[in-house]
Parts: structure tokens; C-alpha cells; sequence
């Protein structure tokens, strides 16, 4: 079972108790460093206060299950406006929603593609642009986040 898989299993009754939810989970290297991230939300939003509480609650039974060999940085954050789907139960949670899909190779002069999201199946994604309706096979779909005007 993949780490974030099992930081995710431990990790979601405690984000529970503190009032909010578990959006993600993502084990990364960046510049040289692993990131161990839980990314949580809230109906109202989340705040700093939010995710220390969890931080601490979580990381002495991260350092208990010791599941991690290499060093890494803890850290808890929002899953924040602009949050990236993934997950089936995602794209069904915000259909209708402004998205932004982001191609791995241009396809209609593009490589980014934002509208309203419109379908979800077997990982192609479809979103209503200017110019019509347009599908994206998962293999083409590099990310899918939502979108806020600001």
C-alpha cells in the first residue's frame, strides 16, 4: 500500500475530530527535499489555527508508524479555492463548477482549457468553453483544478 494511501487511513478520523475533512494526501519531492502534505478543508474555509491542530495531533503517530524512511518536511494546509481534482467523487462534487484542465500537448490551439465542468467518466473530462462542449481522454489530461476569477 502506497504511503499516502496509509497517512490518508490514519490520518482521516483525526482531521474528522477537528471539524473538518481530508481532501488529500501527496508524498513529493521538490528542490531536493520530500513533502509529506495532508491537504484538508472546511465548510467556511480553513485556517492556520485548523491545521496546526491537525499537524500536531498527526505527526507523533507519523513518527510512531515511523513509514517513512528518508527525512522529510510535515506539513498540513488547506486544500485552498483553486484545489485540484482527482478522485471520481471530485469532478461529482463540483459538477457545473469553472474548471481549468491542463493538457500535456495543445489540442484546439491549447494547452489549457477552462469552463464549466460538464462530464466526468473513466478519467475523460468534458468542459463547456466559448466554443462548445469538448472532451479530453484521461490520457491527454495532465491536471484538472478549479478555477476562480479573481
Amino acid at each position: 500500500m502506497k504511503i499516502t494511501q496509509q497517512v490518508a487511513e490514519f490520518a482521516e478520523p483525526i482531521v474528522r475530530e477537528h471539524g473538518c475533512s481530508l481532501w488529500d494526501v501527496e508524498y513529493v519531492r521538490e528542490g531536493g527535499e520530500w513533502f509529506l502534505r495532508l491537504y484538508i478543508d472546511r465548510e467556511g474555509g480553513v485556517d492556520i489555527a485548523d491545521c496546526e491542530a491537525i499537524s500536531r495531533a498527526v505527526d507523533p503517530i507519523l513518527d510512531e508508524k515511523d513509514l517513512i524512511a528518508d527525512s522529510y518536511s510535515f506539513e498540513v494546509c488547506s486544500a485552498g479555492l483553486e484545489r485540484q481534482l482527482r478522485r471520481p467523487s471530485d469532478f461529482a462534487q463540483f459538477m457545473g463548477a469553472c474548471v481549468t484542465v491542463r493538457l500535456y500537448s495543445a489540442k484546439n490551439g491549447a494547452k489549457e482549457h477552462t469552463g464549466a465542468l460538464r462530464g466526468y467518466e473513466d478519467g475523460a473530462v468534458s468542459v463547456e468553453t466559448p466554443a462548445g462542449v469538448q472532451r479530453f481522454e484521461k490520457n491527454e489530461v495532465a491536471m484538472v483544478r478549479l478555477h476562480v476569477d479573481f
